[in-house]
């Protein structure tokens, strides 16, 4: 991308590597999978680029991999292909939170600190990382924080693994448990809403249970909703609709503690999951992915809990 005379931001068919080859000295393979800005990316295309790294790492061709990737979405992208992709050789997401063309462009040094992180050893067996602004997160739980600062990227429950230095890489914390769901299509539609104080229940009573197949609330707090919209919750439940909580909070865990209308413990009660560490983007996907497996009300609780 690069910002054009009126300040707007434009597509560019010109491809940064074009401007990096005397700034490394390890062979690197192309391969322009998708060019779209990152709001238009979806499951399909995010499915399509998991099968085509695993086809990829299949070759035992390559150390690592760097997915350049519109930063809007690309913590959505790279937590799927961290849920999709079993492997050891380190997979790297960056981005540009500055146009090429503007002054302090970060783009082509994030994507240099990608690939010294992809290249480097100790990058291996660590799950999905997006390197950014010198610091090193995991898809898992990195989040954009701001609409246009580069150190957007940021893991406020548990901060980032590692760092990137002028001279090495650095990690300072041990590979997280990972998980692979393995699917074939994304056929399951999840919702994704978030609660507020003086939440009406109309939006929840327009939705037909049968046109969905999970919804994910971002709860206030700990794990608590507005009572208005419990009764909506339990219809959802009723119908075999999977209702999950995550907090609207940064940091923090959501947690069943209070026994009122619309308090934790009586949602638990009522069949709702709890899904800790991760926020509701995220949460929607993992749920998706588990959806085409069929994984049962008691094993979703489980994989949510982990």
């Amino acid at each position: 991308m690069e910002e054009n005379q009126d300040g707007s931001v434009v597509e560019t068919e010109t491809h940064p590597l074009s401007k990096m080859e005397p700034l490394h000295s390890f062979p690197i393979e192309e391969v322009n999978l998708f060019h779209l800005p990152s709001p238009h990316i979806t499951p399909e295309h995010m499915l399509e680029l998991s099968t085509f790294i695993q086809k990829e790492i299949a070759t035992d061709l390559y150390n690592g991999i760097v997915v350049t990737h519109g930063t809007d979405t690309l913590e959505e992208t790279s937590y799927f292909i961290d849920l999709c992709v079993k492997t050891s050789i380190p997979i790297v997401f960056t981005g540009a939170m500055r146009s090429s063309n503007e002054i302090g462009s970060d783009g082509l040094y994030n994507l240099l600190c990608a690939l010294r992180v992809a290249s480097n050893p100790k990058s291996c067996n660590r799950g999905v990382l997006v390197v950014m602004n010198d610091e090193v997160h995991t898809a898992q739980y990195v989040t954009k924080t701001s609409t246009s600062n580069v150190a957007t990227f940021q893991s406020p429950q548990f901060g980032p693994v590692g760092i990137v230095t002028k001279q090495d890489v650095y990690f300072y914390q041990k590979r997280y448990h990972h998980e692979t769901i393995h699917i074939q299509e994304i056929t399951k539609n999840v919702l994704l809403l978030k609660a507020y104080a003086g939440m009406s229940n109309d939006l929840l009573d327009s939705i037909q249970p049968s046109h969905i197949d999970g919804l994910i609330i971002e709860a206030l707090g700990q794990g608590n909703v507005p009572p208005v919209i419990v009764p909506a919750i339990k219809n959802f439940i009723k119908h075999d609709v999977t209702v999950l909580l995550v907090s609207r909070c940064y940091k923090g865990i959501v947690q069943p503690t209070y026994q009122y209308e619309g308090g934790g413990r009586t949602l638990l009660e009522d069949g709702v999951i709890f899904a800790n560490h991760l926020n509701g983007p995220k949460a929607r996907l993992k749920l998706m992915l588990l959806l085409e497996n069929n994984v049962s009300h008691h094993d979703l609780m489980k994989a949510f809990r982990d």
